[in-house]
């Protein structure tokens, strides 16, 4: 019998840690073309290319276009409309879609200031009374939609109709007071935070609420859950009718906040001016920034995109001197162009035509 040497297992050598630029630098190389697309969505890939060149048209047609003080005026301008988109595509996520938040910004308006006169000129009580309203249209529209059981396309048609008559009736179908001697409002309209308008920050911030509800929380998932096939959301447990409810008082929320920036930045009250047209260019935003008209997909950063692109397309429009009637034209092109997009991407035969 022979000896055998008994060897022993041996640790493996610990390999010395990576300094952390190295991890970093890894990842980083680790980014193939197919990731990054990924992870930017060809959706917004194809809206960040669009908007590259109608940036690179206009300022080689013009080159005040590029001047910091116009794109700070883009940005300034698309607030109102911006806001309403953010919202706008949570309710078509959900399946829905609220044509009614032109007016009800139009009303939060002319409630603010009128509350602002009452109160002595008390712009946070103008302010909170305002929103109040809002969320009473808002629970107006859900009750309608879910317990009278209406379409809510034609149920927030009629209260387009409706809550543009309201905001006509109570203010007499003229501005009503002057908020433009409180600081509340100046701040609102022209002040600045880290160098950038007040409104857009109001913007990104509800930007970024939203797209927070939608991607990190049960809430947001159970919305897409809604839009993508609410029978087996409701077989789920899922109590569509609440949420239904809840993302319409949402979407008068926002269009009462919308309201009161129409208010601070022409300084009164406006039962129509400036919140007609509104509810076209969010549904446009939506569908551009790649929201399925029949619910169930779609991202803030997609919205946002789209309303850039509108608001530099408007702006472009102006600063060449083309005739601002034709940037309803293009808005109109634009939804149309945005729902075929969608529609041959589904691959759902055309209405009418053989397949």
């Amino acid at each position: 019998m022979t000896d055998q040497k008994l060897e022993l297992p041996t640790e493996p050598a610990m390999s010395a840690p990576q300094p952390v630029f190295s991890r970093l630098l890894g990842g980083v190389t680790s980014l193939t073309p197919r990731r990054v697309l990924r992870f930017i969505g060809t959706t917004n890939l194809s809206l960040i290319g669009a908007l590259a060149v109608i940036v690179a048209i206009f300022a080689w047609l013009n080159s005040g276009f590029l001047d910091p003080r116009n794109i700070a005026g883009i940005g300034d301008a698309v607030t109102v409309f911006g806001l309403l988109s953010m919202v706008q595509t949570v309710v078509i996520i959900c399946g829905a879609l609220d044509v009614s938040v032109g007016s009800q910004a139009g009303v939060a308006s002319v409630v603010s200031a009128m509350a602002f006169t009452a109160t002595s000129g008390n712009a946070l009580l103008g302010m909170l009374a305002a929103i109040g309203v809002g969320i009473l249209l808002g629970l107006l529209n859900g009750v309608i939609i879910v317990y009278g059981r209406v379409n809510p396309v034609i149920a927030t048609l009629a209260g387009l109709a409706a809550y543009k008559g309201l905001a006509q009736l109570i203010s007499g179908g003229k501005a009503q007071g002057f908020v433009l001697d409180n600081d509340i409002f100046i701040f609102v309209a022209r002040g600045k935070i880290l160098g950038l308008p007040v409104t857009v920050v109001i913007l990104a911030l509800v930007a970024l609420g939203v797209h927070v509800l939608l991607k990190y929380t049960d809430i947001g998932r159970n919305v897409y859950a809604i839009g993508g096939n609410d029978t087996a959301a409701r077989l789920s447990g899922i109590n569509i009718n609440k949420y239904l409810v809840a993302v319409y008082v949402l979407s008068a929320i926002v269009a009462a906040l919308a309201g009161i920036i129409l208010t601070a930045r022409t300084g009164s009250g406006q039962p129509v001016s400036g919140s007609e047209g509104l509810e076209l260019q969010s549904i446009t935003a939506a569908a551009l920034g790649g929201c399925a008209l029949k619910g169930g997909k779609g991202t803030v950063a997609g919205s946002l995109l789209a309303v850039l692109l509108l608001g530099a397309l408007d702006n472009g429009l102006n600063v060449v001197g083309v005739n601002t009637f034709w940037q309803n034209v293009a808005q109109g092109a634009l939804l149309v162009v945005a729902v075929v997009i969608q529609q041959r991407r589904s691959g759902e035969r055309a209405v009418g035509l053989p397949t």
